[in-house]
């Protein structure tokens, strides 16, 4: 396996993690993905959710900021 795939994989596992929580809240970003779920299934929210967290990280990488 190579490091990109184990990237994708890691950032993946962490928006399921992120998804089990923001079924509890009711904050904007909780409603974001619940209503990403209701619209496209969980799988590809899922997905969604992995994409913009891994686009956060590298902005935040880019102008070395602390999240």
């Amino acid at each position: 396996m190579n490091g990109d795939m184990q990237t994708v994989r890691l950032i993946i596992h962490g928006a399921r993690a992120a998804m089990r929580w923001c079924r509890k809240r009711d904050d904007r970003f909780s409603r974001w993905t619940n209503d990403l779920i209701a619209r496209r299934g969980i799988q590809k929210a899922n997905v969604a959710l992995a994409h913009r967290m891994a686009r956060l990280c590298w902005i935040l990488l880019q102008i070395n900021e602390q999240f």
